[in-house]
């Protein structure tokens, strides 16, 4: 068979104005790619790829209650993005800044982070509701994302209306230049199109990796487009089933490989390597479901393992577990929010996190005599695998 032309695949240059410098600014070709992606070559990735993804999604068959690890993984995977964009936060800080404690880190950075979690759960929301996954959507999450912090003033909730660039100090030295803010509607307005249609026939994974590389092309805000770029495609798969709950971290495989994930998106724009960036997307899908599968079934396990754990409490072993369930529930709780999850009183509370703390399950994180608060420190680091910031 001859070797297609990939060349009918590679967008076009236009000249324009970016800050007083005439560049050279790339328009994708439309999806779905031409000559169309070889999915034959891919086969065994989208298997392997999508058994993983539905062996991920029935981890309620592992789990009694599939709403703890939705809570947690969908805060794992916003801190994740948040990362590759070189925020210094930590699992820990987000929890704490969501209990009001003090983070470690910069309080404008875990808010960032914070937001993103905002506008995934608006996201899903509003598709429970029946709303489509669609450009008044991706810009209802839009503003929601830079609602607060660095990116606040940078138009939030509306597509941008100035040119930007990737890389560099200006647009003449930049790495990459997205299209002009005059080609943004049509090129949204193309993806928005491909993400609905069936004719292509492609399999909805395929359809999210390559949807996921056009709107980073496009880039069609200010900023925040690499975190609403990777939120979108974990919205994809549950709106059109591969998922029920939003419980795949993906940006964990992005984080891990950073510069090969930014080299595949640019030999998308420059060669047309469609391929090539699926067969690293797939095997990124099945990696990271793989692996939120087994933090599942291991977290199972430590939680069952410290319940009967509990029971050697005697009279205080009712009240110490419903406090460790309210743990499981948020890792991180002053006493108040225990005892209000827990549904005990205040001293009946402080009193079973004092005989958890001397089983050796929780640690007290704040150092503080009043105000204490607590965390469930093994779960914590199952949780928290993967997730040390990037090297500033």
């Amino acid at each position: 068979m001859p070797k297609p032309d990939l060349n009918q695949r590679i967008g076009r240059y236009v000249t324009t104005s970016a800050v007083g410098e005439r560049v050279r600014a790339y328009i994708p070709a439309p999806l779905p790619p031409s000559p169309p992606i070889d999915t034959s070559s891919l086969s065994a990735l989208i298997s392997e790829a999508m058994f993983a993804l539905g062996r991920l999604d029935g981890v309620r068959a592992v789990a009694p209650d599939t709403s703890l690890f939705l809570y947690m993984y969908v805060r794992k995977e916003a801190l994740l993005s948040s990362q590759i964009e070189g925020t210094q936060s930590s699992l820990s800080d987000l929890l704490l800044y969501e209990t009001d404690a003090a983070p470690g880190a910069p309080i404008d950075e875990v808010a960032e982070v914070s937001t993103y979690v905002a506008a995934l759960n608006h996201g899903l929301r509003r598709m429970a509701e029946g709303f489509p996954l669609s450009l008044r959507l991706i810009r209802e999450m839009h503003g929601i994302l830079l609602a607060t912090g660095r990116g606040s003033t940078k138009q939030p909730g509306e597509f941008r209306t100035s040119q930007n660039w990737i890389g560099g100090t200006r647009p003449g030295n930049a790495l990459f230049v997205p299209p002009p803010p005059g080609d943004v509607l049509d090129l949204m307005s193309d993806l928005e199109a491909f993400l609905h249609e069936d004719e292509s026939g492609l399999p909805v994974i395929i359809k999210a990796g390559l949807a996921h590389v056009q709107f980073e092309t496009i880039h069609p805000f200010l900023d925040g487009n690499g975190r609403l770029g990777r939120l979108l495609i974990t919205l994809y798969l549950c709106e059109r089933g591969l998922l029920q709950e939003p419980l795949l971290y993906l940006s964990l495989c992005f984080k891990s490989h950073r510069q090969t994930y930014y080299n595949l998106l640019q030999e998308v724009r420059e060669h047309g390597r469609w391929e090539a960036w699926l067969e690293f997307f797939l095997t990124g899908v099945h990696d990271v479901a793989r692996s939120a599968h087994e933090a599942a079934r291991r977290i199972s396990e430590l939680f069952e393992a410290d319940l009967e754990s509990v029971k050697t409490l005697g009279r205080g072993a009712p009240t110490a577990s419903a406090v460790l369930r309210a743990l499981q529930q948020r890792p991180i709780l002053a006493i108040g929010a225990a005892a209000e999850l827990a549904e005990a009183s205040f001293p009946a509370t402080a009193n079973a996190l004092s005989h958890l703390e001397k089983l050796g399950l929780i640690e007290e994180v704040s150092g503080k005599q009043r105000g204490r608060v607590y965390a469930y420190a093994r779960y914590l680091d199952i949780l928290s695998e993967g997730t040390e910031p990037l090297a500033p």
